[in-house]
């Protein structure tokens, strides 16, 4: 049976581009060209460093499924940067009600008379992919370069996303100066509501016992009056 009979898988090996200490990502299309249900499941050398999903699953007739293979962060690089781990991709026609749920070990295992396809798939390193920053015009000799020629000849420039990251920053902390600054100013404000509500309420306070302070003196300059000429008028009795 050819290996392309029930799926067709692309690419036809996993490159990866390699980083240290960084996640990587990439992805492959299981394509079913015919009128069949067909389950298919993926292994790999070494599990403990590949994450698969899904590693199983049901391709619809005439349908395509998607596998996204990720590589864990690895510390350190290989030698030559040549990977030796490989993937082993299983097909198998099932029933046409079958569902994910359903699929079992059974249906891959050759010596119980199941037709499997397998396709091999190995793991090739690549370089991670670069972006050119813009140059300024007008740069002047002898500056400090932003790329550096790498020994194949290749420029490697500061990528786009890492641009974009420090711009972010500088809005995040524009902002952030701004909100401050508002607080400020509205605490500032309602400190002021506040002292000129006190101050008005110490003007009228200050108005009313003045008011009441010019008053008492009025009555008792008219008391020390009539008592003056009460006096008066005993002295005048008198003589």
């Amino acid at each position: 049976m050819s290996t392309e009979e029930l799926i067709s898988i692309e690419p036809r090996e996993l490159q990866l581009p390699f980083e240290l200490r960084k996640q990587i990502s990439c992805s492959l299309q299981l394509t079913n060209k015919t009128d069949k249900y067909v389950a298919f499941k993926v292994k790999t050398t070494n599990p403990k460093k590949y994450c698969v999903r899904p590693n199983t699953g049901i391709v619809l007739p005439n349908s395509r499924s998607d596998v996204i293979v990720t590589m864990q962060a690895q510390k350190e690089s290989p030698p030559d940067m040549q990977c030796k781990d490989k993937f082993l991709i299983q097909s198998v026609v099932a029933n046409s009600w079958a569902t994910t749920k359903d699929i079992t070990a059974e249906m891959f295992n050759k010596e119980s008379g199941n037709q499997i396809e397998e396709y091999k798939l190995r793991v090739v390193y690549v370089p991670p992919q670069r972006y050119p920053s813009p140059v300024r015009e007008g740069s002047e000799e002898g500056s400090s370069p932003r790329a550096s020629l790498s020994d194949n000849g290749t420029m490697h420039h500061f990528e786009n996303t890492a641009a974009s990251k420090e711009q972010l920053d500088e809005s995040q902390e524009h902002l952030s100066e701004l909100k401050s600054l508002i607080s400020k100013v509205t605490a500032e404000k309602i400190s002021a509501i506040q002292q000129t509500r006190k101050l008005s309420l110490e003007l009228e306070l200050l108005r009313r016992q003045s008011n009441k302070n010019r008053s008492g003196l009025s009555i008792l300059h008219v008391i020390l009056i009539g008592l003056l000429g009460l006096l008066l008028g005993y002295f005048l009795k008198r003589t």
